[in-house]
């Protein structure tokens, strides 16, 4: 993407000091570095407690995880911050919601031994809480389309770490993230994880989720370009962004579908539809993140896993 001047992407990270568990601030890292290797600055602005920025200025916001006790104060907080959020994820504002940020877009949240906590209602989403967790590698398949992803159009394999009692069951207006290969996802019932709503991904992959994933970190930063440059036609969705050489990336996306996909797993019910899956899975091409591709040794793929679908 040519530009006369280097352009500038504006992250609002919500609520830093009360919502980033589980390495969940390592994905505004990735987001900068991927960003900075490419010439794209990044203005990073934290809205903790109390702080109401005006979310229409920003390209993208991170609402990440934490525990019940954090997220009742975040749900409190959040009333202030509602109307403005609300009207920057319609006008196309790119959000990245995991695990409680993800319960939060949503209608409510009912923990198993405490009264609901109620939700913006930007997702059309509601959580129940459940007596056991899910605690395990997961990976999952995803079509976000052709849009500036580098996946030219095909699906492609999200991995990361899932550790959560809340059921998440999604109404008519809520697209599901991905389909679970190996995992429980939402529930644990349906084989959904996530979802999705303009350019709203929520997701409950820990990881943290963007390093493992270079092809959904790529796709954040075209969206969050578009979002930034529509208006004067200098970016968009109309090209990939410039490939980086992701090597280390490739194998840690390879490593965390190993352990996700391994025989014993866990993944229970959900191992016929991996079985089904697993033909469309080695057909998928290189994006331009360079993401791993079943089926094909190299440089790609590191790992060497697509063969026969191996796990170690």
């Amino acid at each position: 993407m040519a530009h006369a001047a280097p352009m500038t992407i504006r992250i609002c990270h919500l609520y830093p000091r009360l919502l980033s568990v589980a390495g969940d601030r390592g994905n505004l890292i990735a987001l900068m570095r991927r960003c900075a290797w490419r010439g794209i600055r990044t203005s990073i602005t934290e809205a903790d407690v109390s702080v109401v920025p005006a979310f229409t200025e920003f390209d993208l916001i991170l609402f990440h995880g934490g525990q019940d006790c954090e997220m009742r104060v975040a749900a409190r907080d959040l009333q202030a911050k509602a109307g403005p959020f609300r009207e920057a994820i319609e006008d196309g504002t790119v959000v990245l919601a995991v695990c409680a940020g993800y319960q939060l877009l949503g209608r409510y949240y009912a923990p198993a031994g405490g009264p609901p906590v109620t939700g913006m209602g930007v997702l059309d989403v509601v959580t129940e809480g459940g007596s056991t967790r899910f605690m395990r590698h997961i990976a999952v398949a995803c079509d976000l389309g052709a849009e500036g992803t580098g996946a030219r159009g095909g699906q492609c394999c999200l991995v990361g770490f899932e550790n959560h009692s809340g059921r998440t069951y999604l109404g008519p207006g809520a697209a599901p993230l991905g389909r679970v290969i190996a995992g429980s996802g939402n529930n644990g019932e349906d084989g959904t994880e996530g979802a999705r709503y303009r350019e709203v991904y929520a997701t409950y992959l820990h990881g943290p989720v963007l390093p493992k994933n270079p092809w959904l970190t790529d796709h954040l930063i075209s969206r969050a370009l578009w979002h930034r440059y529509r208006d004067t036609g200098a970016a968009g969705p109309q090209g990939p962004l410039a490939p980086l050489g992701d090597q280390a990336e490739a194998e840690a996306h390879a490593a965390a579908l190993r352990l996700a996909c391994r025989p014993g797993g866990g993944s229970g019910k959900w191992g016929a539809a991996a079985a089904a899956l697993r033909p469309r899975l080695r057909r998928w091409r290189p994006g331009a993140s360079g993401a791993p591709v079943p089926g094909r040794n190299g440089r790609g793929n590191p790992a060497g896993w697509g063969e026969g679908w191996s796990s170690h």
